[in-house]
């Protein structure tokens, strides 16, 4: 059963997230570079995010270089795959370059306090959905109004009849392999779902059709919470481990998005639109 966005753990490495599914074509002379580095091939369609995402490796694997951290002899990439050499020094640099500070006690209780449901244990929800899913070269406005005309739609039914207008729609629209089943996911912990969907489901009281879209990484959702369980909060001494990482996480990728900033004001960028990108997460 598809769950939206199983999450898993992998090591450190930077990669950088736009949301912007645009496609870039580039004609027989435009070729995307930085510093006159050429990143991708002539004949190549990237997308936007994509084309960023290499902008940004490439900055980071010059930077290293006029750092003395990687030798100038590392071949650039035209395939998005930097050599084991660029990608160590990539991490040593940003270990030098990035000041992440240790939260003091106080900003983690702020956090703790505000961010309870975040820091609960066995909280479950019973949830069926419609996906939109956001694929290369979609047309995110056309997506969007299909995904808002059907949450309308079955929000628009009495509670005698939402269950078989929901269904329906979930099996004629969803891009999720749910819609068979009427669009049920089933019962969910806050650890099942990628981030974004968590936010908006758990430390709620709605129950219902969500009178929002609720946005992911794997597109957009028409949601209905058919019931709830109601979790523990833990104190504050027991999640304090995990309270400092996400600070300090979150405090990394700010002085990540004004580092990149920094070395991209100095840097001859032609093809690529740097300042269209939403904040550069690290994951």
């Amino acid at each position: 059963m598809f769950l939206p966005g199983k999450t898993s753990r992998a090591a450190p490495v930077p990669v950088f997230k736009v949301m912007t599914m645009q496609t870039t074509h580039p004609t027989d002379t435009t070729v995307a570079s930085i510093n006159g580095v050429a990143l991708h091939e002539v004949a190549d369609a990237l997308t936007a995010d994509e084309l960023r995402q290499r902008a940004y490796a490439e900055l980071l694997r010059q930077t290293a270089i006029q750092k003395g951290l990687l030798d100038a002899s590392d071949a650039p990439s035209t395939d998005g795959v930097a050599s084991e050499a660029a990608s160590a020094a990539i991490e040593t640099l940003l270990e030098q370059e990035l000041l992440v500070p240790e939260p003091s006690e106080e900003a983690c209780r702020r956090h703790h306090a505000a961010n309870q449901a975040s820091y609960t244990t066995g909280e479950r929800v019973n949830v069926r959905h419609i996906l939109f899913a956001v694929t290369p070269g979609v047309d995110l406005n056309a997506l969007r109004k299909q995904a808002e005309g059907t949450l309308l739609n079955v929000r628009c039914f009495d509670s005698n009849n939402t269950d078989d207008a929901f269904s329906k729609a979930a099996s004629t629209l969803s891009n999720c392999p749910s819609g068979a089943e009427g669009g049920q996911l089933g019962w969910l912990t806050h650890a099942d779902c990628a981030p974004e969907f968590a936010k908006e489901l758990f430390g709620h009281a709605e129950v219902g059709v969500l009178p929002r879209l609720v946005h992911s990484r794997f597109g957009l959702h028409v949601v209905e919470v058919l019931g709830r369980e109601a979790g523990v909060a833990q104190p504050f001494e027991s999640v304090l481990g995990a309270v400092r990482m996400t600070l300090k996480q979150q405090t990394y990728v700010t002085a990540l998005r004004q580092y990149l900033s920094l070395v991209a004001g100095d840097a001859i960028v032609q093809g690529v639109d740097l300042e269209a990108a939403d904040t550069p997460l690290v994951q």
